[in-house]
């Protein structure tokens, strides 16, 4: 027995040195592209891209998804709006970002820190377009930051409480001591394994775009800290969004949602018919065919919803 415990010991300690010594090369490899904010104590990646015309309107705000840091939609939407400001961030524990502890899974907190780092870059109003677990964080931006808010755009967004749980490992992965180990040895040689399975599920039922794993830094949610912190979001979303969604009905900024009709991930019933259900005249966008990744796969239906959220907000501060 103390053979076969050592055994499992050395195992798992060479699974950890090596998960140590790829994870630092992975992190030089795919480098921060940006710059840093301190909001509240929380150390914020974000790439900020000025705009080449001023009266195009406010800044562009992306949120990524679960998984995701600021170059998935960087990658999606690059060359689509040149005239905007456009800024890019790493969500608390994505990407470059830092996250202090468990309670910024919660959309609000991590809307909170986002609202500080607007305010940081003077950017006054923003069109805020989250997507998918994103779209929680711009959701709680426009119900409890409105001040940020000039317009929203969802995309396949993942924004109310849903029947069921979650995938196995998130709560694993969650857990605080179990989920450490898990993170430590396990995660990355397994998820390397399984990166091109992983996109093909999220696309389907579209091809994956070529250079996607490469160009959106996917392997960068192998890393254990922010293997953690994505699993903890996940994890956690279902009460939180079961507990903002009542408040839905009191965001005024004009929204657009885009979303597929087959999209695997999200159920477009639940989440953005909910969206278009409680956020007054908010539109609804249904493409037939496109899976969970429309910003990819649709980038102008994406940009267009942009511009009409923005000169529906133009209109707007025009008749007030």
């Amino acid at each position: 027995m103390l053979t076969v415990l050592g055994a499992i010991v050395l195992i798992l300690g060479g699974l950890a040195a090596w998960t140590a010594l790829a994870t630092r090369r992975l992190a030089a490899r795919l480098a921060a592209v940006g710059a840093y904010a301190t909001v509240e104590g929380v150390r914020l990646h974000y790439l900020d891209q000025p705009a080449t015309d001023s009266a195009a309107g406010p800044p562009v705000l992306f949120l990524h998804g679960a998984s995701g840091n600021l170059n998935e939609p960087r990658a999606a939407m690059a060359g689509r709006l040149t005239d905007r400001r456009v800024i890019f961030v790493d969500r608390p524990g994505h990407g470059h970002s830092a996250r202090p502890d468990r309670s910024f899974s919660a959309p609000a907190a991590q809307a909170r820190v986002i609202a500080g780092l607007l305010e940081t870059l003077g950017t006054g109003k923003v069109v805020v377009v989250g997507h998918s677990w994103g779209g929680s964080v711009a959701a709680a931006l426009a119900v409890l930051h409105p001040d940020k808010v000039a317009g929203l755009v969802f995309v396949a967004p993942a924004t109310h409480p849903w029947p069921g749980g979650v995938t196995w490992y998130y709560p694993i992965a969650a857990h605080p001591v179990i989920g450490r180990l898990f993170a430590w040895t396990l995660v990355y040689p397994l998820g390397r394994l399984a990166l091109d399975k992983a996109a093909a599920g999220v696309f389907a039922p579209e091809p994956v775009p070529a250079r996607y794993t490469e160009d959106a830094h996917v392997e960068l949610v192998l890393r254990p800290r922010s293997f953690i912190a994505n699993a903890e979001d996940v994890t956690d979303l279902k009460a939180n969004v079961t507990a903002l969604a009542p408040r839905y009905a009191e965001i005024t900024a004009p929204t657009v949602i885009v979303t597929g009709d087959t999209d695997g991930i999200v159920l477009p019933s639940i989440h953005s018919d909910g969206l278009k259900r409680d956020i007054p005249g908010a539109e609804l966008i249904v493409l037939p065919g496109v899976g969970h990744m429309p910003h990819h796969t649709r980038p102008d239906v994406v940009a267009e919803a942009i511009a009409r959220v923005t000169a529906r907000a133009s209109n707007a501060t025009a008749a007030a």
